[in-house]
């Protein structure tokens, strides 16, 4: 890490006192934000669904529904007597910085979590495809889970959050069909690798473990996957999801949800740190998982050792802090430096979209396990 981003990191770290979550309106508050780094919830064209054909990996769709309707999942996601214990115990360890990282960990978590089953529900109530129709019940009622068992964390913070009030409250952004196709098969197949990546780590060091719900993560992450594979399975049954110009498409969604993760990641160092874990090292295992996964079903994937790659995420670091201090400044020059910071970023993110890509075939069979 150099001297600029250790500086920044302590810059989110102010910011993120400053803002403290400490009561649900706060959490709440905080869920409903839109900004470029935080969940969004989307809307879609919904006809489009209805024209999706996926005879060309039936078999492989059919075992996968066959998974879904079995739900190895159904009975994970309750508290036992053990997670009550651990979190009268743990949580009154935590120092108040660790403990703003968390709860912003688990409200950004909630947030995606609960975006992906109101879209997952909007479109199943909009279409009549049955093959569809089936995968967006069966992935609606995994997010819920998901999101329901987060929140009652949260609640343990005395922050719990309103779903329904956050499905009335926050702005929807719309996503034409096929943006919708890459981007929720990117965030969940690197929501498996976040979460893998992080209860491996805690497996090898389970006194690292400063909260119960990091012992769910291997089953639960299972569920991100399988909605993972059911995105390739539709993208690989289009095929011309996946050439031409939709080429540049699916590169500019690896890099953005990419360098996402990696700005938000570095603006909550010790919640890594309090891991074993290194937020740099972290975020480029994730992207080495997430780059095998994907080859699946994307013909290109960054080459995410690239001198320039690496360089440009430090750069958008660097400008995500420094574009938190406009803010924070306020007024006139507030808004011009913030405004430079865009434009900063925008022009560091466009150096990094042109690194040369790796390009490969895809297989034959398109679903892979999660053997990671």
């Amino acid at each position: 890490m150099n001297a600029t981003i250790a500086n920044d990191r302590n810059t989110d770290h102010v910011d993120l006192l400053m803002n403290k979550v400490e009561s649900s309106a706060d959490a709440t508050a905080r869920a409903l934000v839109n900004t470029v780094l935080s969940p969004r919830f989307y809307t879609t064209r919904f006809k489009d669904f209805d024209e999706i054909n996926v005879e060309p990996v039936r078999a492989e769709w059919d075992a996968m529904m066959a998974e879904y309707e079995g739900d190895n999942n159904h009975d994970h996601f309750q508290r036992d007597a053990r997670f009550a214990q651990e979190v009268n115990q743990l949580m009154p360890q935590l120092t108040p910085e660790l403990r703003q990282e968390f709860i912003d960990f688990l409200i950004s978590s909630l947030t995606s979590e609960f975006s992906g089953c109101i879209l997952y529900n909007e479109i199943r109530k909009n279409i009549s495809n049955p093959d569809i129709r089936q995968l967006m019940t069966y992935m609606a009622r995994d997010e819920s889970r998901h999101a329901g068992f987060l929140n009652q964390s949260l609640k343990d913070f005395n922050l719990g959050i309103d779903l329904g009030g956050l499905k009335r409250s926050k702005k929807y952004t719309f996503f034409k069909p096929k943006y919708i196709y890459y981007a929720t098969y990117l965030s969940e197949k690197i929501g498996y690798a976040r979460y893998i990546t992080i209860f491996r780590q805690l497996e090898r060091h389970p006194d690292k473990r400063f909260h119960p719900i990091f012992r769910w993560f291997e089953r639960w992450c299972n569920d991100e996957f399988r909605h993972g594979e059911s995105f390739a399975l539709i993208m690989r049954a289009n095929p011309h999801l996946l050439t031409g110009v939709n080429r540049l498409w699916i590169r500019f969604f690896i890099l953005a949800v990419y360098a996402t993760m990696y700005v938000r990641d570095h603006s909550r160092p010790l919640l890594h740190e309090a891991m074993g874990l290194h937020s740099t090292e972290y975020d480029y295992e994730v992207f080495r998982i997430t780059s095998q996964i994907c080859r699946q079903v994307f013909p290109v994937e960054l080459d995410i050792d690239h001198p320039a790659m690496r360089a440009g995420m430090d750069r958008l670091v660097e400008i995500s802090a420094a574009h938190q201090r406009a803010k924070a400044r306020g007024g006139l020059i507030g808004a011009l430096l913030q405004g430079v910071h865009a434009v900063r970023a925008f022009g560091t993110f466009a150096r990094m979209f042109f690194v040369p890509v790796k390009s490969h075939e895809l297989p034959e069979q398109v679903r892979v396990a999660p053997v990671w």
